[in-house]
């Protein structure tokens, strides 16, 4: 008899902890400074603290197998023994690291976004001779766990359809083989972790299939019907909870509707209940409290739509639209915001109570009923005045610079750079001592003097070593900045940051998305300063380092009371005064990051020409007042940007870096089409493996079989803060070199 579904759920915490403590024990444990036991130990605590809190909060469904020390496709990969043969190693936890992190002389699997995310994946790799074999251990390990605290758990795993969308065809599959086509032998081992769930006594399991909101073809509606009819049909099996979200379901709903699943989640913020009819039957996990934003929940609204699921399905449980992952802990903990923004928000903890009052709420109301409960509002100040610099956000239009050869010719002869121009990203290791003099500086310990004497030293110490290393375009290494958007954030007015609002990127890498909660204004410049003095360290050209706009809206917690095309084009109006303090200032190069163009792109095929319009034209926007002479650099990374090469074209920046070392050239099949400058990565900073000479002259010659040698870059994927300064050195010293080999042989 199938047990009946809790009336409150999450479909996922955050796991990193409130301290980060995860990330701590993970990078201690990579230098070798703590053991596996302890690695765990923490891990275990993280994962009790999280139950016991939620139990405490009043949540009754609780969902496990949500921890993971590096992603959840990752541990899904793990799962079913989809492990490459070059990865094995000596225990599964060494194992584990090396698909994500490499090991040495063995790349890692490749990396991208999680939908439409800053959250990262690990790609997996599925081949025709893939051989799969389930290993249950986690899972059942943490339903054992939170058993033994007293607490029964529903676990959560990535489900057969979407794990096998997300991943790639292993190297030498056979053309026209794609992983979907591994289906039944995939839902073979699923069906065996099913049963070996029911014998744990577990009632309840929860598939994700996130990938059902995008557009799908009737093949994979196919999938879906044979994966789920055959899951469905078990006889001893838990109850399955088939868990979608970040959109509608569309096509696939119907579909899902027509399996013996016994509950479908329903992202109710970014979706609509048009179609819950039909799972009338089944259980709908409504999810009406958003897992993507930092606002409260408008308690009406939710509630109204609640009772509209209700009327249509019959049985509803209150949920979150999607994993809580997505936001940082406890918004009570942010003492230093302004006391009336923080009524305004809700962080994990606060969002898990929302979902219990709504339940309460749910349980208590007719099945007619008007809602009389209403939470503050969102408006922002000054709402007249924003929807007035709204309508004029739709008149700013770029008048375009010269034509790219022009451009190309002026900066050919100002710049004079030899060919295959070696340069980085913009970021340098972030020191102990950097770190220590932010915090000091913060805590009112050290002056604002005693701090920019650390920075000054810093910018020495990098455009030093870039000199004695032979790069041709430097950079200041950043070492006044925290983060790419948090430190715009801290120099725009309409935005605020958190003190302990951590939330997980991709394994030990967490971010803090500020709170962009009203107009968008720079007061002041924001760079120009070490920018100028950097140069003045050097006869040789030094990047300005600027995020785009569209990237400090993707990667902040956004106001809603705008579209957001008009919040992106409020921040391209602050980079684009910008963009001119820093040309004016005598800064040649200057780049302007968009890593999260291709994070934005819509799930839905209808509306991605659309975003990706004003996306481009509001980069345009920001960059467009430059000359001619001046070189627009432009950094993409880990996001299958191969997908958007002509919008990055269009972006109209002269020069585009781009994660390429870690996907082993996966753009450059593409390429032949772009027509400006290309930097494709050859050396994988987010992997402690340093590259020789030898690795990055092979990839060079990959990249130059697509990309002349007149419009070729040379430089890493991404960022350095996160290596050591051990590391960027032999790695930067192995780069120049093979730039030099080639140099030499294309002279």
């Amino acid at each position: 008899m199938t047990s009946s579904f809790p009336a409150s759920t999450v479909l996922g915490y955050p796991r990193i902890g409130p301290d980060r403590e995860l990330k701590r024990a993970l990078e201690s444990y990579w230098e070798g400074r703590t053991s596996r036991a302890d690695l765990e130990g923490t891990a275990r605590r993280l994962r009790e603290d999280t139950w016991r809190r939620l139990a405490a909060l009043g949540l009754e469904g609780l969902p496990s197998n949500t921890f993971s020390y590096y992603d959840q496709v990752l541990d899904t990969a793990v799962l079913l023994g989809a492990v490459p043969a070059r990865h094995r190693q000596d225990d599964d936890l060494t194992t584990y690291f090396a698909m994500a992190r490499g090991a040495e002389g063995i790349p890692p699997l490749r990396m991208t976004k999680w939908f439409d995310t800053n959250y990262h994946y690990i790609v997996p790799e599925i081949g025709p001779e893939t051989v799969f074999a389930l290993d249950a251990g986690k899972p059942l390990a943490e339903v054992r766990e939170a058993r033994a605290l007293g607490l029964e758990t529903r676990p959560v795993v990535v489900g057969p359809v979407t794990f096998l969308l997300l991943a790639q065809a292993a190297p030498g599959s056979s053309d026209g083989f794609v992983p979907l086509d591994r289906l039944n032998d995939v839902v073979e081992v699923y069906a065996r972790l099913l049963a070996e769930l029911a014998a744990e006594g577990v009632a309840w399991v929860q598939l994700d299939e996130p990938a059902l909101v995008a557009d799908r073809t009737p093949a994979e509606l196919a999938a879906v019907e044979a994966a789920y009819g055959r899951l469905g049909r078990l006889e001893n099996r838990p109850a399955l909870l088939v868990a979608s979200y970040f959109g509608d379901l569309g096509d696939a709903l119907p579909v899902l509707a027509a399996t013996p699943v016994e509950a479908v989640a329903l992202d109710l913020v970014r979706g609509t209940a048009d179609g819950a009819d039909a799972l009338a039957g089944k259980t709908v996990v409504a999810g009406v409290v958003s897992g993507r934003d930092v606002w409260r929940t408008d308690q009406d609204r939710a509630l109204a739509t609640l009772l509209a699921v209700r009327e249509r399905a019959g049985r509803v449980t209150v949920g979150t639209s999607c994993s809580l992952l997505h936001v940082p802990y406890d918004v009570e903990r942010e003492t230093g915001l302004d006391p009336a923004l923080r009524e305004r928000l809700a962080f994990a903890e606060q969002k898990v109570a929302e979902v219990v009052e709504l339940a309460g709420l749910l349980a208590s109301a007719p099945r007619k009923h008007s809602p009389r409960h209403h939470a503050p509002g969102r408006e922002v100040s000054g709402r007249s005045a924003v929807q007035g610099r709204a309508q004029a956000s739709g008149h700013r239009t770029a008048q375009g610079r010269a034509p790219y050869p022009v451009r190309a010719a002026a900066q050919a002869e100002h710049l004079k750079l030899p060919l295959l121009p070696v340069t980085t990203i913009g970021s340098f290791p972030q020191t102990g001592e950097l770190r220590r003099a932010r915090a000091a500086l913060a805590a009112g310990e050290i002056g604002e003097a005693a701090y920019e004497s650390v920075v000054r030293t810093e910018i020495e110490r990098v455009i030093a070593l870039q000199e004695r290393l032979g790069l041709d375009v430097l950079v200041h290494g950043e070492p006044e900045r925290n983060d790419m958007v948090q430190y715009f954030a801290e120099h725009l007015d309409g935005f605020a940051v958190t003190r302990h609002g951590w939330v997980q990127s991709y394994g030990s890498r967490c971010t803090r998305p500020p709170i962009l909660h009203g107009d968008v204004r720079r007061p002041e410049p924001i760079t120009v300063r070490w920018a100028r003095y950097a140069q003045s360290l050097t006869s040789k050209p030094v990047k300005g380092m600027l995020t785009g706009p569209v990237t400090i809206v993707a990667w902040s917690f956004v106001r809603d009371d705008l579209p957001l095309r008009e919040v992106v084009f409020q921040v391209a109006d602050a980079v684009r005064e910008e963009v001119g303090d820093l040309e004016e200032a005598g800064i040649s190069v200057i780049q302007v990051d968009e890593p999260a163009l291709r994070e934005l792109v819509p799930l839905r095929r209808a509306e991605q020409d659309a975003y990706l319009e004003w996306a481009v034209a509001a980069y345009r926007w920001a960059t467009s007042g430059a000359s001619g002479r001046t070189q627009i650099h432009t950094h993409l990374c880990y996001s299958d940007a191969d997908q958007i090469l002509a919008a990055i074209d269009g972006l109209d920046a002269d020069v585009t870096s781009i994660e390429s070392a870690r996907s082993r050239g996966r753009l450059l099949g593409a390429a032949g089409d772009f027509s400006r400058g290309l930097g494709p990565g050859v050396y994988d900073i987010h992997s402690p493996r340093v590259p020789g000479a030898d690795e990055v002259e092979g990839l060079l010659t990959e990249a130059l079989r697509a990309v002349p040698a007149e419009r070729l870059w040379v430089n890493p994927d991404c960022g350095l803060k996160t290596r050591s300064y051990e590391q960027v050195e032999a790695a930067l010293a192995g780069v120049v070199e093979a730039a030099a080999r080639l140099r030499a042989r294309h002279a």
